[in-house]
């Protein structure tokens, strides 16, 4: 113990206090800002868009030791974000003005697939779902990096030895982290946030994706009930001519009967066509989360087919570019990352106090220091690294099991994807031509009485089947060809990666 008498007691207690200060709480944040190069990064930035960059491929991976106990971490800076769009464009579709400030969408004229998928990557809860968990990571990011706060509060000793108050006084302890565990913690959530970053492209793709399939439905739906109305037209004509065949005794009345029921088949398909287009829509307007948009004529034109794909390209862009992949790459890096913080946890922290009392008796001040680590004889955080070395293999061989699962989804989609294709060229260069002439010299022939009425119902049965495949292929080719530019992610209304549905 130092003891002091007279006038400088209560210099000594303040100076102590505040050198006490100084030396526990600015420096070790001024340390922590050497290892964390950036602080916490503003929820949104406005800087230019910038292009994803995927981690390596699995191949590429390279399990070195360089990240061993007591090196200094080398992931501590905050990724950045992603750029995310933040509102509609100024103009969209057709319309001269655009879309009003209030959120007016009665002045457009014309719905396109890029416009839609513009206002789901605005409106879609999804996206914002992932948005919001980004955002939780970085707080996340911000706190596991912040020191320990210094302590403070009231110490007494020997009260009433010889009737006397004792020693009564202050004390502040603070305890500093060694073996750079906060910058460890930082390394580890900054690896979370890049896999939540994925993750939120992964979203984007499903809703662009989901957005578009939806958009090429109800453009088909509408071409199905454009189809509906030329069958009625036609089965009416077929039916009028039936009517004055049977006037004229050329035809039996079970002519005019098969006439009627074709007619009502035609009246069916149409109202039928009319539910699918309404249904496509409202399925258009729950994948965009805008609400119900008025229902607007889409542009698009399904006559112009997507282009040929081939499959060890399309393979190779998945293995590339696939969100999923970077994903499972990045939750390598955090597992990568945890066992290097494991490996640092039996590296013991420093816990110094110091006290500054007033001995009743004496009169004098008494200043006490206390400095002490724990000793890492028996736990030296074994199971945490065994654990923490565990998670590494478990995530490498998943990142192995979503390249396999990406091969196997791409085999389906591609065979759907050729079937189609062929189906549609064939039907579009060989079948539609055919059917089409065929009901053309049927339907003249029965109005001049040289065809009966039943080559007559089935040229016209023909023709209704051929065109309702050709829609039915087109929409197969469709669905499977922007599956596949999508990056086979699709469902983006569906619960997120990992989470209960």
């Amino acid at each position: 113990m130092l003891t002091l008498r007279g006038r400088w007691r209560s210099v000594v207690c303040v100076v102590l206090l505040a050198s006490l200060t100084g030396c526990t709480s600015v420096p070790r944040v001024k340390k922590m800002a050497c290892v964390s190069t950036t602080a916490a990064a503003p929820e949104h930035k406005t800087e230019a868009p910038r292009p994803l960059v995927l981690p390596p491929t699995i191949q590429q991976i390279n399990f070195q030791q360089a990240e061993q106990a007591g090196a200094t971490p080398t992931g501590t800076a905050e990724p950045e974000e992603l750029s995310i769009p933040q509102s509609l464009p100024a103009t969209v579709g057709t319309s001269p003005s655009g879309p009003t400030a209030s959120g007016d969408t009665s002045v457009w004229q014309t719905y396109s697939a890029a416009d839609l998928v513009q206002m789901a990557l605005v409106s879609n809860p999804a996206i914002a779902q992932a948005e919001a968990r980004i955002r939780s990571l970085r707080g996340k990011w911000l706190q596991v990096g912040l020191p320990p706060n210094p302590s403070v509060g009231y110490v007494g000793t020997e009260i009433g030895n010889e009737n006397a108050a004792g020693q009564q006084g202050a004390y502040l302890s603070q305890d500093f982290i060694r073996g750079h565990k906060l910058a460890w913690n930082r390394a580890v959530v900054a690896a979370e946030i890049t896999q939540a970053q994925q993750q939120l492209a992964v979203v984007q793709t499903r809703v662009r994706t989901d957005v578009r399939r939806a958009f090429y439905q109800a453009l088909l739906a509408e071409r199905r009930l454009e189809l509906a109305g030329e069958l009625v037209q036609l089965t009416e004509n077929a039916a009028q001519a039936s009517q004055q065949l049977l006037d004229a005794d050329e035809i039996p009345l079970a002519g005019l009967l098969q006439a009627e029921v074709q007619l009502q088949n035609a009246l069916v398909l149409k109202r039928t066509s009319e539910n699918r287009c309404r249904q496509a829509w409202r399925e258009l307007t729950a994948v965009i989360g805008a609400g119900e948009l008025p229902r607007q004529p889409l542009v698009g034109d399904l006559a112009q087919l997507p282009g040929p794909l081939d499959w060890q390209q399309q393979l190779e862009r998945l293995q590339t570019q696939s969100p999923e992949v970077a994903a499972a790459l990045s939750e390598v890096t955090r597992a990568r990352r945890a066992v290097c913080r494991a490996r640092v946890e039996a590296v013991p922290n420093i816990r110094s106090s110091l006290s500054v009392q007033y001995d009743d008796a004496t009169q004098d001040v008494v200043t006490g220091v206390q400095v002490g680590l724990p000793l890492p004889l028996w736990n030296r955080n074994q199971g945490g690294i065994r654990q923490a070395q565990a998670e590494v293999t478990a995530a490498v061989r998943a990142a192995d099991r979503v390249e396999l699962d990406l091969a196997r989804r791409l085999a389906t989609a591609f065979r759907a994807y050729a079937d189609a294709r062929v189906t549609v060229e064939t039907y579009d260069a060989e079948i539609l031509p055919r059917a089409q002439r065929t009901l053309e010299l049927v339907q003249q022939g029965y109005q001049q009485g040289e065809v009966g009425y039943l080559d007559s119902l089935v040229a016209q049965r023909t023709f209704s089947q051929t065109n309702l495949a050709y829609l039915e292929a087109l929409s197969q080719l469709w669905q499977s060809h922007t599956r596949i530019d999508g990056l086979l992610l699709e469902d983006g209304l569906g619960p997120p990666a990992g989470s209960e549905p």
